[in-house]
Formats: C-alpha cells, sequence, structure tokens
C-alpha cells in the first residue's frame, strides 16, 4: 500500500511538473518573440531556434510517454498546423504579427494537448473531478456573457465554442481532459493576444457575421475538436505504424535471407 501511494505521489508530481514546464516555455516563447530585439539579418535565426527549442521539447517530453500518447500528440499537431495555416495566412480569421505562423506554432499544439492532458489526469484534478469541472463552467460562462454583452468587444464565436466545450464536457469521455484544455489554451490566447503575437479579426472570415472576440472568449472549446480528434483517430494511427514496422522488419529479414541464402525459421505469431 505504501509502495502504491509513493508511486501515485511521484506521477502526481511528473503530471503537474509537465503542465508547468510547458505554461513556462509558453511564456517565455511568446515574451521573446514578442519583445526581444534583434537586428535583420538574425531575425530568421531567432525564430529557427524557438522553433527548434519547442520542437526538442515536444519530443523529450514524449520520450517518457506511452505509444498512444505520442500518437494523440501526432494527431494534434498534423490537425493543428493544417487548420492554422487555413484560417491565418489563407483566410486571416487571426493574424501573426510577423504575417504568417511562427516556426514554434505547430509544435507548440503539442505542447499545449501535452499539457491539457497531464493536468486532466493528474491527482489534483482526479481528487475534486466535479469541483473541476463546475469552475471551468462557470468561468467560462462569465466570460462567454461578458463577450456577448460586447465586453470588452462583441463575441458571438467564443459563446459558440463555448456551447462546444460544454458539449465536450457533457459527452465526452475524458472530461477533465477538456478542463485541462481549458486551463492551458485561455492561458495561451489571453497571454499571446495581449503580447500582439497574434489578434483575431473584428468578424468572421467567412460569413462576415459572426464576432469575434480578441481572444475569443470559448477557445478551449474550438481547441476541444482537436482532442476529441486525437482520442479518436490515435489508435488508427498506432495500427498503421505498428504494420508498417512489421512489413518492414519482414522485408529485412526476407533480403537477409536472400543475401545469405539461408533457408527461413518457421513463423511464430507475435505476442504482445
Amino acid at each position: 500500500m505504501a509502495a502504491r501511494l509513493r508511486f501515485l505521489a511521484k506521477e502526481a508530481r511528473r503530471d503537474l511538473t509537465i503542465t508547468v514546464i510547458v505554461l513556462v516555455w509558453i511564456g517565455l516563447a511568446l515574451v521573446v518573440d514578442a519583445t526581444v530585439e534583434v537586428p535583420p539579418p538574425w531575425e530568421p535565426v531567432r525564430r529557427i531556434l524557438l522553433g527548434l527549442g519547442t520542437w526538442g521539447l515536444l519530443v523529450g517530453m514524449l520520450l517518457r510517454e506511452a505509444p498512444l500518447v505520442r500518437a494523440q500528440t501526432a494527431v494534434v499537431v498534423v490537425l493543428a498546423t493544417a487548420v492554422e495555416y487555413t484560417f491565418s495566412p489563407l483566410l486571416e480569421a487571426y493574424t501573426y504579427r510577423i504575417g504568417t505562423v511562427p516556426l514554434f506554432v505547430p509544435p507548440g499544439h503539442g505542447l499545449v494537448y501535452l499539457a491539457a492532458l497531464a493536468l486532466g489526469r493528474s491527482a489534483l484534478l482526479r481528487a475534486a473531478p466535479r469541483a473541476a469541472v463546475g469552475t471551468t463552467v462557470a468561468v467560462g460562462g462569465v466570460w462567454a456573457a461578458a463577450g456577448l454583452a460586447g465586453v470588452p468587444r462583441p463575441d458571438v464565436l467564443g459563446a459558440f465554442w463555448f456551447a462546444c466545450l460544454l458539449g465536450f464536457l457533457i459527452w465526452g469521455r475524458s472530461t477533465l481532459l477538456y478542463v485541462g484544455a481549458f486551463v492551458v489554451v485561455g492561458y495561451l490566447e489571453l497571454l499571446g493576444t495581449c503580447l500582439g503575437t497574434w489578434a483575431w479579426a473584428v468578424r468572421d472570415p467567412v460569413l462576415g457575421v459572426i464576432s469575434q472576440g480578441n481572444p475569443p472568449s470559448g477557445a478551449a472549446g474550438g481547441y476541444g475538436w482537436f482532442d476529441l480528434y486525437a482520442l479518436l483517430g490515435a489508435p488508427g494511427v498506432l495500427t498503421v505504424a505498428r504494420s508498417a514496422r512489421q512489413r518492414a522488419q519482414d522485408t529485412f529479414v526476407q533480403f537477409t535471407v536472400r543475401r545469405e541464402g539461408v533457408a527461413p525459421e518457421r513463423a511464430v505469431d507475435a505476442v504482445e
């Protein structure tokens, strides 16, 4: 029993450490990107270093995660990157200060997902899940209501995304993941828009009639779709990856057998 308690305490510290590290890195990356001035010839170097640093942190953290979590994170990075380049430089639903998507943003989405997951599975939230969900609904509801009232500016999109968040909290199987996403994404959006790293358009670029806050109040609800697709798509990604790895191993064995002129051993079913 004592060993079990020590293990749970270690896991709790690990999950909260992951969340804190990601939040600190996001803050540092955004502050450096927005405030640290370098001579024009060195500006691309700064962007590349921020991107490489973010990728390095993401890969380093994923090395200690289960294959399923790695697959989930990969799904989020791919989907989020496609959305970024569609809705920022193409549709201009929001625009970055540098005019395009910064290099640290794609891996940053992976870190956001990992931090939300770590916070959601932490002992801190699992000890009081109802309180965590209730606090999320209360804070998010007040924020969305303020946007509908035009404070600080009209925000219908935020209210719609908050409704999405409610749906995830009511019907989703990973409720605390969406609570974690509300905390991490809210922090990210408020800090990024405050520093001027990106800014949301006053109205949506598709219909032109839906008002948007800067940032939209329910941004975590929009981000929740990435989380949902990650949970649904990761098992398939793992299956494909394992099949590809098995085919590569079989091809290597056949090549070796043909080269050495040795008869292959009888196949034996693999047991996981």
